[in-house]
């Protein structure tokens, strides 16, 4: 069974796809066209944003848009054709910023907040964006080439560079995946975290010897009664923001910090 991850279709037919190019692996076969393909991947966008991937199958996309299951393969070979489709026009409606006149931090902070912004809204990204086997289409090359453009002036060598904006959507994804994860915890539980610790702290206070675990007794109640939670969203992204971009100050050097 093909994990719902981008890279995973048949190559050609995927950028074929992508590029909107002439492919002969995308069946043509069938009843004469009454969608389009933009149609049938926005019908896609509705079914992961309104209920996520489980709720993304091929019959259901056909239904969404009135064809048969059966038409849908005249338009996209499979699914994972279909994620990559997804996932490289969502790129190709983001945001696009002019670094004229930023300092290098503040072009960063652009790109992580508008990246975490996109993953926020489509939280099923964080299950399929693979940052190994990207889609190579339109919206990708778009979106790397802008960001990419932050570190002009930086003084960083292209793999320097490259390997930079790696390092910082990496620390935004695996933000916003735990982001996600913690709201489903939420959603699948019916209780949010305060709730949650409330219910189990008295077996918590029995079992957790302060003399055994001093320090994570300690430390985590102060934590938790600092952010009611054991993880807070905000605090997180704040914290791990910062840390990434000073790593990335160390490399770019004082002469370069403007």
């Amino acid at each position: 069974m093909t994990a719902d991850r981008t890279g995973g279709g048949e190559p050609s037919a995927t950028l074929a796809l992508l590029w909107n190019t002439p492919d002969t692996t995308v069946r043509r076969k069938g009843p004469v066209r009454s969608v389009t393909v933009p149609q049938i991947v926005d019908a896609a966008l509705a079914l992961a944003d309104g209920d996520g991937l489980a709720a993304l199958t091929m019959r259901a996309v056909a239904e969404k848009v009135g064809i048969s299951t059966m038409s849908v393969y005249t338009y996209v070979p499979g699914k994972p054709e279909l994620l990559d489709l997804m996932v490289d026009t969502l790129y190709a409606r983001m945001k696009r910023h002019d670094w004229d006149r930023e300092p290098w931090r503040e072009r960063l902070i652009a790109i992580a907040e508008t990246n975490r912004a996109l993953l926020s809204e489509h939280p099923w990204m964080t299950e399929v964006a693979a940052i190994s086997r990207p889609p190579l289409g339109p919206g990708l090359m778009a979106k790397y080439e802008n960001e990419l453009a932050a570190f002009d002036n930086t003084g960083l060598a292209d793999l320097e560079v490259d390997a930079a904006l790696t390092f910082l959507l990496g620390f935004v994804q695996s933000h916003c995946r735990t982001a996600h994860d913690a709201r489903r915890a939420t959603t699948d539980s019916a209780i949010n975290d305060a709730e949650w610790w409330a219910a189990n702290q008295p077996i918590l206070e029995q079992a957790l010897d302060p003399a055994a675990y001093p320090r994570a007794v300690r430390i985590g109640v102060a934590a938790g009664e600092s952010q009611g939670a054991a993880w807070d969203d905000e605090r997180s992204w704040s914290f791990g923001l910062a840390c990434t971009l000073d790593g990335l100050a160390m490399l770019i050097g004082p002469v370069n910090c403007a």
